[in-house]
């Protein structure tokens, strides 16, 4: 479990392709201390987990799901990744609840100043769009942001300075890693759909009633 607050950056230094799974050697740029065998690390918001380490890398494995849900094909040598390791317990909760299990990817298709800030548009498969609501969360490679705009196959973020600094920049045309919020995902899952034989239409005392929620 993670929070979308990115702790550091870290660069892509080895790629071992066998068959459709890889593995992945990172060195941080940053202090990245007690790292152990087995913990879990999101790398652009993936959830991976270190098979072995040394004093200035880690290895992490990737199965041949998670390289087609992500970005992880794109990858080569000198790729500089954003970084976060698992929440602990006690931890402050900074960002949203982020699981590193990646839903799609999203196409960054507009980049534009908004004062010190950096807005962003990017499109995803319509199929999310329930799952995606104005002033909600959702992690773009691992960052946790907030929709302050969004449709059917976009939304809009904004990535203030102090995340610029600490996150890998995009330009036009890149893809990211996409997972939608948590908690959205089990409301949209609990609804009955418009072909539900239950109801159909929406929010009702019934649809209400009949998951739980009263």
């Amino acid at each position: 479990m993670f929070t979308g607050i990115i702790q550091g950056q870290g660069e892509l230094v080895g790629m071992r392709k066998q068959g459709a799974e890889y593995r992945l050697t990172i060195r941080p740029r940053y202090i990245l201390e007690n790292i152990a065998d087995g913990e879990s690390i999101a790398i652009n918001g993936v959830c991976l987990s270190v098979e072995n380490h040394s004093a200035g890398a880690f290895t992490v494995y990737a199965s041949a799901h998670t390289v087609t849900q992500t970005t992880l094909a794109d990858f080569q040598n000198g790729t500089i990744v954003n970084m976060e390791r698992a929440l602990a317990l006690g931890d402050r909760l900074g960002g949203h609840l982020v699981s590193g299990h990646v839903d799609c990817t999203a196409r960054v298709v507009e980049v534009r100043a908004a004062g010190q800030s950096l807005l962003y548009r990017l499109t995803f498969p319509a199929v999310f769009a329930p799952q995606v609501i104005p002033k909600g969360s959702v992690a773009l490679d691992g960052i946790s942001l907030t929709v302050t705009a969004c449709a059917e196959t976009f939304l809009e973020v904004t990535i203030i300075p102090d995340t610029q600094k600490r996150t890998a920049a995009w330009r036009k045309g890149v893809l990211v890693n996409m997972e939608t919020d948590m908690i959205g995902k089990y409301v949209h899952r609990l609804m009955p759909s418009s072909t539900s034989p239950e109801k159909s239409g929406g929010v009702s005392k019934e649809a209400l009633l009949h998951n739980g929620f009263l």
